[in-house]
């Protein structure tokens, strides 16, 4: 059985009203931590930068605003059939990125025929892959910090 879902969007990282680049960004799901997506940005010059997130929020945030805190996803106007915004915030610093609705529903999609959605609570031995996902995010956030 596969355990993990992967696909690379180009998304606009905008900068301020006047500036903005595309940049890849990786998507990856993973049975181990059902309910989170991760989302590695590679900006010019940096260190590949990874978030995770509910799942649930970037499949609501697709046609409404969603989101309280460090993450928000939202329709980035009136067509919710358009782009989406995602904005990652960290104390006073964030940073607003914009995408195309099309690749995040295919990559939902795939998740989703991975793991229904509702249906996280049901993998097996959930605890222990929870644990082992714990145990890797800090072992990435020693070894990046």
């Amino acid at each position: 059985m596969r355990d993990s879902v992967q696909a690379e969007v180009m998304m606009s990282f905008l900068v301020s009203e006047e500036l903005s680049f595309r940049i890849p960004v990786e998507l990856r799901y993973e049975t181990c931590d059902p309910y989170a997506v991760r989302l590695t940005f590679h900006l010019p010059g940096d260190a590949p930068v990874t978030w995770a997130f509910g799942r649930e929020l970037l499949v609501d945030g697709v046609g409404r605003p969603c989101g309280e805190g460090d993450v928000r996803v939202s329709p980035a106007g009136s067509d919710t059939l358009g782009d989406v915004l995602i904005r990652l915030q960290v104390g006073a610093d964030q940073a607003l990125f914009r995408s195309s609705v099309a690749p995040l529903v295919a990559f939902l999609d795939r998740t989703d025929k991975l793991v229904p959605l509702g249906q996280e609570g049901a993998l097996a031995d959930f605890d222990a892959h929870l644990d082992e996902a714990l145990d890797r995010i800090l072992a990435e956030e020693q070894s990046a910090g």
